[in-house]
């Protein structure tokens, strides 16, 4: 009776088409950093191999800002020595142990022209054979955090908190980042390592000034965790809090209304999971004639301490 109500269905998957995907940042004070790589199909093989192959190399990626035009340098892991490799792994959140295995490049300047500033419109544009990707972002002006704290939930655990005051202008928008710059004690699997080496930016992380616009709020956040971590606290009670005795780093960031949009829609697809059951949501890129996000972080900077 059972077999009678199974039929193996087959389905053909149509080719996927290629395309190059940008993830692209500017902050004040700060060079910009472009990471472009391509699509790949569901199915297929994800070996270190493939996954090098999809870093796009040879690139024209030129970036005009405050009067100034920049082309950027091609700046690949092999070229770098083996100490730099935690810079790197802070600024695009790749683990030390995957940049050593792969030869990933990334496109930067050191040129003091393409230093990002407040108030300022970045005009991107990438060249990759015959295709053309253009994008424009702009570093608003600054939102300064009221006061930040850490306040517990159950026991020694928490969340960190904060206190914004919005500007009276509608549409203004937000990202939240934090990292621990404490480090493991002695009895720790990870004894020694500084907590978090580079700013997480936890789920949900992107907010707009809809309900709040020029007003004072309150908000918190619980603790971020990079995809895979294998840390002892990314796999235990202690997951999504921080803990009496963290310091924490935070950043906070005003971003633009087209950055906002990529990351609230991507914040929505990655909390459906994959799930049927979810509201489907498009994300929505930035980026003309490919997929991503170039985004301008105004950014303010404090610290918690956390304490009961």
């Amino acid at each position: 009776m059972l077999s009678a109500c199974t039929k193996e269905v087959e389905i053909e998957l149509p080719p996927v088409e290629s395309k190059l995907v940008v993830e692209g940042s500017i902050e004040q004070g700060q060079p910009p950093i472009i990471i472009i790589t391509r699509t790949q199909g569901y199915f297929e093989p994800t070996d270190l191999a493939t996954l090098e192959s999809i870093f796009v190399k040879g690139a024209t990626v030129t970036i005009t800002g405050g009067g100034n035009t920049v082309e950027l340098d091609e700046i690949c892991t092999s070229d770098l020595p083996e100490e730099l490799l935690p810079l790197i792994e802070e600024a695009t959140g790749l683990s030390v142990e995957l940049l050593a295995s792969l030869d990933i490049c990334a496109y930067s300047t050191l040129n003091p022209l393409m230093v990002g500033q407040v108030n300022t419109v970045y005009d991107l544009v990438i060249e990759v054979e015959d295709e053309v990707l253009t994008s424009r972002t702009k570093i608003n002006n600054l939102v300064q955090l009221d006061s930040v704290w850490f306040e517990p939930a159950a026991d020694s655990l928490g969340f960190a908190w904060a206190i914004l005051t919005d500007p009276d202008t509608a549409g203004n928008a937000y990202r939240w980042f934090a990292k621990r710059i404490n480090r493991y004690p002695e009895w720790s699997e990870n004894a020694g390592e500084q907590k978090d080496l580079t700013y997480i930016a936890p789920l949900g992380s992107s907010y707009d000034d809809e309900f709040f616009n020029g007003l004072s709020f309150k908000f918190a956040y619980y603790r971020g965790d990079l995809p895979n971590s294998t840390k002892e606290d990314d796999r235990n009670i202690e997951r999504g809090f921080f803990k009496v005795g963290d310091t924490i780093a935070v950043r906070g960031c005003v971003i633009d209304r087209d950055a906002y949009n990529f990351f609230s829609t991507f914040e929505v697809q990655a909390g459906n999971s994959g799930s049927p059951l979810a509201v489907p949501a498009n994300v929505r890129s930035n980026i003309n004639g490919g997929l991503g996000v170039w985004v301008g972080y105004g950014a303010v900077y404090d610290t918690i301490i956390c304490t009961l």
